[in-house]
């Protein structure tokens, strides 16, 4: 998303800088906030999480209120409010997180955004794949009650150009394969497309609609939410 927020924030600190299979990933901190880099674009920061936590309660208020213990997988762990909000609720029960940068994940586990997550991870539901998101859901057989996605600045943003797949026929097929029969796509984005809406219904998802999200930086953030009926 556009880093329209820190205008008159104070400059920011490198934590950590590492170069991985995707790119580069910094860790920032700049005043009392956390910041993710990715490959030179601003991905996230802890100043706001209401719209990666409606994320997680959009998808779960979709879910069939008899649902017992629903299973979701998070894509991207980001700085952690998505998990934590997962973990912050009973009623889920499996929760995995796919994130592909094993220096996200060192940052939860051992850095300084533990202090965001460590209740989360510690969590007997929740269990972390350090794998790329597109690829696992091209290749497990895994099914989950709720996909929750936030790798991306949206559809038409992406942080990296294999990213792209994901919102294609293919990518989205693959998504609708692991959800089981009733169960919830919800992706993350800086901003609505109608174009996305219409992909999701031309791949057979039902109850395509976005939820928006006023954040402090003052342009709402969206979820696009769609079902699979069958």
């Amino acid at each position: 998303m556009p880093d329209t927020l820190h205008r008159d924030a104070p400059a920011p600190v490198t934590l950590d800088r590492r170069e991985g299979p995707y790119g580069e990933v910094v860790l920032r901190r700049r005043g009392d906030d956390f910041e993710i880099i990715a490959n030179g674009c601003f991905l996230m920061d802890t100043s706001d999480g209401r719209s990666e936590r409606l994320l997680i309660d959009a998808a779960l208020a979709a879910l069939p209120a008899d649902r017992p213990a629903p299973s979701v997988l998070i894509g991207g762990l980001g700085v952690g409010f998505s998990l934590v909000r997962a973990a912050a609720e009973p009623r889920w029960g499996r929760i995995a997180v796919a994130e592909r940068e094993q220096a996200i994940v060192d940052w939860h586990r051992e850095g300084p955004l533990a202090a965001i997550s460590a209740a989360a991870l510690a969590d007997p539901r929740t269990g972390i794949l350090t794998t790329d998101l597109v690829a696992h859901l091209s290749t497990t057989t895994d099914r989950y009650d709720a996909l929750c996605l936030d790798i991306d600045n949206g559809p038409e943003w992406t942080v990296t150009e294999d990213n792209t797949s994901l919102y294609s026929p293919a990518g989205l097929a693959d998504c609708r394969a692991r959800l089981t029969p009733g169960g919830v796509l919800a992706v993350w984005s800086a901003q609505p497309s109608a174009d996305f809406e219409q992909a999701l219904r031309n791949a057979g998802f039902s109850g395509v609609r976005t939820e928006e999200v006023s954040v402090a930086r003052g342009v709402p953030d969206v979820v696009h939410l769609a079902l699979r009926t069958d």
